[in-house]
């Protein structure tokens, strides 16, 4: 549409239909081979990764990362995701701000990956005088356990 009419601005929420079925399709991205027509288990898989919001984008220099290649790996993907997520969540409920230099410079080399994590819309001040929004992040965290929790109950169809 954009390519007949300038204007369009809605072109990218505009669903694409198969030309075969006639059924909406889903953007995989670039780097998604499909499988086979009659391979009903995979066909069943790429939903499985659509679904918990696994695609095959990339900007084509290193492809799209780590797919998972059937439903337990899968599974396996996010029980992993979902620990990590704990982790954090943990990190941030019990987190108290360091005061001091040598206490920021002793937090920063032991919690880095947890500090790093986080957006940096919930960081506020200057370098050196540096807050985290402690509420926000452990409702940021609070929010991908859930959400990574309800995407494991939709690909085992089970209570996590």
């Amino acid at each position: 549409m954009v390519d007949i009419d300038r204007d369009f601005k809605d072109w990218e929420k505009q669903s694409h239909k198969c030309p075969e079925c006639g059924g909406l399709t889903a953007n995989m991205g670039l780097d998604f081979e499909s499988p086979k027509k009659s391979d009903l288990k995979a066909w069943n898989h790429m939903k499985d990764l659509y679904e918990t919001g696994i695609t095959f984008h990339s900007c084509g220099c290193s492809g799209p990362g780590y797919i998972p290649k059937d439903k337990n790996s899968l599974i396996e993907f996010l029980n992993e995701k979902k620990e990590i997520y704990v982790e954090n969540l943990r990190f941030w409920m019990t987190r108290v701000e360091p005061k001091s230099e040598s206490e920021k410079s002793k937090d920063w080399n032991n919690n880095s990956h947890f500090l790093f994590n986080l957006p940096s819309e919930f960081k506020t001040g200057t370098k050196k005088k540096r807050r985290t929004d402690l509420k926000k992040a452990v409702e940021y965290w609070t929010e991908r356990v859930s959400d990574i929790e309800s995407k494991i109950i939709k690909t085992t169809g089970n209570n996590v």
